[in-house]
C-alpha cells in the first residue's frame, strides 16, 4: 500500500513526459507488465514450528558485506524528478542499509553521490553501473572515477547493443534533458572538449573480451547487469565477474524477452552459488523479495519504486519505500518459518493453481 500511495503522489507532482519516462517500457510494454504479473505466478508453501523471535536478513555481497538483500537498482536522471536528484537517493539507502547502485546516467557526480552516502553512514556500500563504450579509454576513465570516488563495486550492463524503443518518449518527443539537467558522469571524458559531455554509448560490438578488460583492470569487483540466458550466466563466472544481475532492463530493452523472475532459477542453477545472482525487475512487496530468494537470488534490487518515493517526497520518500520491503520481507521471512535468507529454499515456491 504504501509504495501505491507514493506512486500515486509522485504521478501527480511530476511532468507528464517525465512520469511517462520513467514508467514506461520498451514496445507494447508486455515486458514491463509482466515483470510484476510474473510474481503474482508463484506462492510460497511455508514450514513451521522452525522458526526465531529474532531474524538475521543481512547478506554479503561483493564490496558490501552485512547489508540489506534489498538494494537500490540503477536509474537515471534524479534530478529530473527531484531537485536533490541522487543526492537525496544516497542518504536514503545509506540511512536504510541498502546498497545504491549509482551510474553513467546519474545527474549528479559520483564523487558527490558517494560523499551524500557517507555523510549518513561512512561504511555505506555505492556500486557504480555503466556501459562498456566501444572506445576502451572512455570505459577505463569512467572506472576509475568510480574508484576515486569510493565506489565499492562496478556493476556492468550488457543487455543494450541498441537503444530500446521506448514508445511513450516517442510520442512525446522526450529525446533529451532539458536545460540544466545532464548525466554528469559523462563530463570530461577521453576525446571530448574540456567541459563537455560524451553520449552513452550502445554498441553491438561489445563483447566478453571487453569483460575480461574490466575484471583485469579494475580493483573493484565486476557484476554484469542484464543476464537472462544461463548459458550465458556460466560465461560471466568463467570470466571472473563476481556476481551476475538477472534482468531485462525493467522491460525498457526488449518487448520479447521473459520476465526477470522466471528466468531466475536456470540462471542461479547454472550459476551453482560459484557467485551471487541478483535480480531486478517487478519487485514491488516484501513478499516478492522472499519469492526471489527462495529461487536462488541472494538478493533484489528495485528501481521505479524508489523513483515514485524520491519524486514523492525526496530523500524521506525513499527511506519509506525500502523500509516497508524491508519490514514485508521480515515479515514474511517470520510466517515462513526461517531465522535467515538461507532458510528459503525451490522447494517453498509452488506455482499458483498447483500441482504442488
Amino acid at each position: 500500500m504504501i509504495l501505491r500511495d507514493l506512486h500515486a503522489k509522485a504521478r501527480q507532482a511530476l511532468d507528464p513526459v517525465h512520469y511517462d519516462y520513467v514508467a514506461g517500457g520498451a514496445g507494447e510494454e508486455r515486458v514491463l507488465a509482466d515483470n510484476e504479473r510474473a510474481f503474482d505466478r508463484y506462492l510460497l508453501l511455508p514450514r513451521v514450528l522452525c522458526g526465531g523471535e529474532r531474524r538475521d536478513t543481512a547478506v554479503d555481497l561483493p564490496g558490501a558485506p552485512g547489508t540489506s538483500p534489498v538494494f537500490v537498482a540503477p536509474t537515471a536522471f534524479h534530478r529530473l524528478l527531484h531537485p536533490d536528484g541522487e543526492a537525496a537517493t544516497a542518504r536514503a539507502a545509506a540511512a536504510e542499509g541498502a546498497v545504491l547502485v549509482t551510474g553513467a546516467a546519474s545527474t549528479t557526480p559520483v564523487a558527490e553521490v558517494v560523499a551524500a552516502a557517507r555523510g549518513r553512514d561512512r561504511a555505506a556500500a555505492v556500486w557504480f553501473q555503466t556501459y562498456p563504450h566501444p572506445r576502451r579509454e572512455v570505459t577505463h576513465a569512467l572506472v576509475r572515477r568510480a574508484e576515486e570516488a569510493g565506489c565499492t563495486a562496478l556493476v556492468v550492463t550488457v543487455d543494450s547493443p541498441v537503444f530500446g524503443r521506448h514508445t511513450r518518449d516517442l510520442r512525446n518527443g522526450f529525446t533529451d534533458l532539458p536545460p540544466g539537467h545532464a548525466a554528469e558522469n559523462m563530463r570530461d571524458l577521453p576525446g571530448a572538449p574540456p567541459g563537455a559531455l560524451t553520449d552513452i554509448p550502445m554498441s553491438p560490438a561489445v563483447s566478453w573480451a571487453d569483460v575480461d578488460d574490466l575484471v583485469r583492470r579494475s580493483t573493484l569487483p565486476v557484476l554484469l547487469k542484464g543476464v537472462l540466458h544461463p548459458a550465458d550466466a556460466r560465461l560471466a563466472v568463467e570470466h571472473g565477474v563476481a556476481g551476475v544481475l538477472v534482468s531485462n532492463h525493467g522491460g525498457r530493452q526488449s518487448d520479447a524477452v521473459p520476465a526477470a523472475l522466471d528466468c531466475l532459477p536456470a540462471v542461479a542453477a547454472a550459476v551453482a552459488g560459484r557467485v551471487p545472482v541478483l535480480l531486478d525487475g517487478g519487485v514491488r512487496r516484501g513478499s516478492d523479495v522472499a519469492v526471489a530468494l527462495a529461487l536462488g537470488a541472494s538478493a533484489v534490487g528495485v528501481g521505479r519504486p524508489v523513483v515514485w518515493g524520491l519524486a514523492a517526497e525526496g530523500e524521506p520518500g525513499v527511506r519509506r519505500v525500502l523500509a516497508a520491503l524491508r519490514d514485508e520481507y521480515d515479515h514474511t521471512l517470520a510466517l515462513c518459518g526461517g531465522r535467515r535468507n538461507t532458510d528459503l529454499t525451490g522447494d517453498m515456491v509452488v506455482r499458483r493453481g498447483g500441482p504442488w
